[in-house]
């Protein structure tokens, strides 16, 4: 995956690599995300036939090919002229879910046409109507779940864009929202265009109160992004939710705030099997899809990864960073003595350095 990273950081444009790849502040939380993974070793097991191993597991009640989902990520279209209809098309391939961003660069009924299971990512605008209608037209459309990402009141300083005057060029847009120019085409010196668009858009008072108007109004499964505290996963169980995204946005809205892996733990305790528990932030092989599923995880979700496959190589470059995650999750599963995603939950983890 490393290699894949390089590739994409080579053909990318210095200001569209950044804001991709960066983080809030001193980007001590996007750091901490893949240092947590390096500090989780596992104890394998011996003696088992490990002959039938395969990574096939359930997210949302359907069977997919390994415990993983492509993330939502904007604007797939600054690195590929393609953009979301590219990913989805490889996620369809690699037998995983393709989650499609409120800020896509193609709308969700294309998205959808491609024929995977696909996710839509909700966020909670100003206007509460266009919320709701967003989500209707998720359903609509056939997505499968609303995932509503609930740590971004705001966007995080992201100084990298800040630096570089970041703005979108004229032929992306944030097609759900508008089919025309917008405060994030707008750039200038020391200001992120796309931080002010979301400012004028994203709500700050969203609230529990939210969370069960829009479990009221949708009959799809209502996923909360972003939970890190135990109390507030116990909290969205009693709300109905289904699942949860253990994540603190790719180091990307609170510097220093705890990284999913280390949240994962006590948040899989305050649920206990009430509802499905994701990860994300810093998966970047299979061997940290098996650590997190020993954490307690249902499965994992990959977002920047994808992105660099796009860079790289359209279609083709996700096809290829989902067919190596799906390889080596399988070789991690069967040299730590697991027949499947569900034996990985039973590995006893080790944090050998203290963290």
């Amino acid at each position: 995956m490393d290699d894949v990273e390089r590739i994409a950081a080579a053909v990318l444009p210095r200001e569209v690599w950044d804001f991709l790849a960066g983080g809030s502040g001193r980007e001590r939380s996007l750091a901490a995300n893949r240092a947590a993974f390096d500090q989780v070793f596992v104890r394998p097991r011996v003696l088992t036939d490990v002959s039938g191993c395969a990574p096939d597991a359930t997210l949302l009640g359907r069977a997919v090919r390994m415990p993983v989902a492509v993330g939502p990520v904007a604007y797939h279209r600054l690195v590929h002229p393609d953009g979301e209809l590219a990913t989805a098309r490889a996620a369809k391939a690699a037998g995983v879910p393709f989650t499609v961003a409120t800020l896509s660069s193609v709308p969700v009924e294309e998205v959808t046409a491609v024929g995977g299971a696909v996710w839509f990512q909700l966020y909670w605008l100003r206007d509460t109507g266009r919320t709701l209608e967003l989500v209707r037209r998720a359903e609509d459309a056939g997505c499968e779940a609303i995932v509503l990402t609930v740590d971004v009141p705001w966007m995080g300083r992201r100084l990298r864009d800040v630096r570089n005057g970041f703005a979108l060029p004229p032929d992306v847009f944030a097609v759900h929202l508008g089919d025309g120019p917008s405060a994030a085409h707008r750039g200038g010196a020391g200001a992120s265009a796309v931080a002010a668009h979301t400012a004028e858009l994203f709500s700050r008072s969203l609230s529990w109160a939210d969370v069960e108007r829009l479990r009221a109004h949708t009959r799809l499964p209502v996923v909360l992004k972003g939970v890190l505290d135990p109390e507030d996963a116990r909290r969205a169980v009693a709300y109905g939710v289904d699942a949860l995204v253990v994540s603190n946005h790719g180091g990307r809205q609170l510097d220093g705030a705890l990284t999913g892996v280390a949240a994962l733990p006590a948040v899989r305790e305050a649920v206990g099997g009430a509802c499905e528990v994701l990860v994300d932030g810093g998966v970047r092989g299979g061997t940290d899809v098996l650590k997190a599923l020993a954490l307690g995880a249902s499965g994992v979700l990959v977002g920047r990864a994808a992105m660099w496959g796009l860079a790289g190589g359209g279609e083709d470059g996700v096809r290829q960073v989902l067919s190596l995650l799906a390889a080596e999750l399988t070789d991690a599963l069967g040299l730590a003595g697991c027949v499947g995603v569900a034996d990985a939950g039973r590995l006893v983890t080790v944090f050998p350095a203290g963290g």
